[in-house]
């Protein structure tokens, strides 16, 4: 039977079906996202409650300007951490991770790991996030915020043994390539289930308050898997119990293979999600160093003054491919990335070193190399003690091992059983 419309006519009903902004063949188009000159960005007081901040929902932080220059409220937030040795460590941390990617995702078209997930274009996020937090705080990360670790000074080597799930693989092969967990470095064990980071976050945090703790956690999620239900149970549970976590969305435009805008993008921010839990949220160019440091100062410190939670928008996009299993040729302009408005990361910051004369080209290309000639010999020690394709691998009685504190009547059988077999 045809439905009525508004006007009282009657006819058809439909649906919306959201298409994204380009298909291979299409030119790049990235019209819908409005972006604020740098330093226009208001930056609220700590306490700001939710409601007199709805504005930050749509806005966008940016510290630096199209020259390189530092400008604005969020710059004179950052106060004595917007210093020369905090933003050479960050460019440094982004040439670590963006040359580790390049190297591991080599590994795996050679045959040496079964999967590898790049963070191309992103790096700034993870690295300059980490560089806010302190000993004992924990992320609970998707498998995109490498530069976590890497700014946390994990060993690159153990990062390779658990990509190559070789004998000195770290988590001694029960988990897949690049889903690390590594307790010291507050890294929480990467879940494939994307959105159960959320709650479990929202869980670790009000364990820290409850025990009078001063730790607080970061959850992980990107724009697609905020679809899941999972995202919204955690928000709920930060709405209701108000704990020491931040809450973060890597809005990097695409999920596996759909656009953002099947996650809902086109009807509004993510950021402006937070709004509907009572509590405040920010958009931040994700690919502004200085200004991840600020959004990330800002919401950690909410967090430790029993302000409660803040979700944090990071507006970026995804260069490299989803992981090695997928080809984004397939779904989206060759020349989308080129396009991207807000330029890449590492390059941003770079001429803003520059501009200080604190850098300069020439020391920048010497820096690139010894650190893709460190990586390498590292590499290299890494495949000393196995590869996917080569080597050993761990110890095969260790899969019964690190699953229960105790282990199972069930699981000691099947462990004779297999000694027995040799």
């Amino acid at each position: 039977m045809a439905g009525t419309t508004e006007g009282g006519s009657k006819g058809p009903l439909s649906i919306h079906i959201p298409e994204p902004p380009g298909r291979p063949g299409d030119k790049p188009d990235f019209s819908h996202i409005k972006i604020p000159k740098a330093g226009e960005t208001r930056c609220p007081d700590l306490d700001t409650k939710a409601e007199d901040m709805r504005d930050m929902a749509y806005s966008i932080v940016r510290v630096l300007d199209r020259n390189g220059k530092a400008v604005g409220p969020w710059a004179d937030f950052l106060g004595d951490d917007l210093n020369e040795d905090t933003l050479l460590r960050g460019l440094k941390d982004m040439m670590v991770t963006r040359v580790f990617d390049q190297r591991m995702q080599t590994a795996q078209r050679q045959g040496k790991t079964s999967f590898y997930v790049q963070c191309t274009g992103e790096e700034a996020i993870a690295t300059g996030f980490q560089r806010m937090l302190k000993p004992g705080d924990m992320n609970f990360p998707t498998y995109r915020q490498q530069g976590l670790l890497i700014a946390a000074e994990c060993p690159l080597i153990d990062m390779m043994n658990q990509i190559y799930s070789n004998e000195k693989d770290p988590l001694d092969g029960h988990q897949l390539p690049a889903l690390y967990s590594f307790k010291k470095f507050g890294f929480f064990t990467i879940s494939g289930n994307l959105g159960t980071q959320y709650v479990q976050a929202v869980g670790w945090a009000m364990a820290s308050a409850i025990s009078g703790d001063n730790k607080i956690a970061a959850a992980w999620i990107g724009d697609g898997s905020t679809a899941e239900t999972d995202f919204h149970s955690g928000m709920l549970f930060a709405s209701v119990y108000k704990p020491p976590v931040v809450m973060n969305i890597v809005n990097n435009q695409w999920a596996i293979s759909s656009s953002n805008a099947i996650a809902g993008s086109q009807n509004t921010t993510f950021a402006a999600r937070a709004l509907g839990y009572g509590f405040p949220s920010i958009r931040v160019d994700g690919n502004d160093y200085l200004a991840v440091l600020a959004a990330s100062k800002w919401a950690q410190e909410r967090a430790r003054r029993n302000l409660g939670p803040t979700l944090i928008e990071w507006v970026t996009y995804r260069v490299a491919a989803h992981s090695t299993s997928d080809d984004p040729s397939a779904y989206r302009p060759q020349t989308e990335s080129d396009a991207w408005p807000l330029g890449d990361p590492i390059e941003r910051l770079k001429r803003h070193l520059i501009l200080h004369s604190d850098w300069t080209e020439e020391r920048h290309t010497q820096a690139k190399a010894e650190i893709e000639s460190e990586i390498i010999r590292i590499q290299k020690e890494a495949e000393s003690h196995g590869t996917l394709n080569k080597g050993h691998g761990p110890d095969a009685e260790k899969m019964f091992e690190g699953v229960y504190k105790e282990m199972p009547e069930h699981l000691v059988r099947q462990r004779i059983e297999f000694e027995k077999q040799g």
